[in-house]
């Protein structure tokens, strides 16, 4: 019997999103299937910044682009972020200890196959369109996303 985890990625910050993924690839490596769902300040994890366009935006969902992230490389620590010298901190921490970054399970996560699923109406208020994401991000609603959550052996907000 297949197991599954369902992880609905909410935070924004690099050390929540470094969780996740950690998380997510060691069910992959364990043959669980994993799904993640990016709502709001997650989408932020998968946003391409080669992708990102300012073009039929709303002053706003443009101010929105400009003010937030470009990516998973630019998310801020939840804790001592310091303008991003504690990122930069935690970085070289982990790099002395052999850890790898956000960036490396991000990718790990894309290679095993982890679907990935962007909250739809996350992406409309925020003004993000579905081709600034990540090309494995599909758009789903929350009733999609609830269904496939209820039929998930765990369930994890992060």
């Amino acid at each position: 019997m297949t197991k599954k985890l369902n992880l609905l990625m909410f935070s924004g910050e690099y050390d929540k999103a470094m969780a996740g993924l950690i998380l997510a690839n060691a069910a992959r490596d364990i043959e669980v299937e994993v799904t993640m769902f990016f709502a709001f300040w997650g989408l932020f994890l998968v946003r391409d910044p080669e992708k990102m366009t300012l073009e039929d935006k709303s002053l706003y969902e443009k101010l929105m682009d400009v003010m937030t992230p470009k990516g998973p490389q630019q998310l801020p620590l939840s804790h001592m972020n310091f303008s991003g010298l504690g990122r930069l901190m935690l970085e070289e921490m982990m790099e002395d200890k052999g850890a790898p970054k956000l960036i490396h399970f991000l990718k790990g996560a894309r290679k095993k196959k982890i679907k990935f699923y962007a909250c739809k109406l996350s992406l409309e208020i925020m003004g993000f369109k579905p081709e600034e994401l990540l090309p494995e991000v599909e758009i789903m609603d929350a009733s999609s996303y609830l269904k496939d959550a209820l039929e998930s052996d765990m369930q994890l907000f992060i």
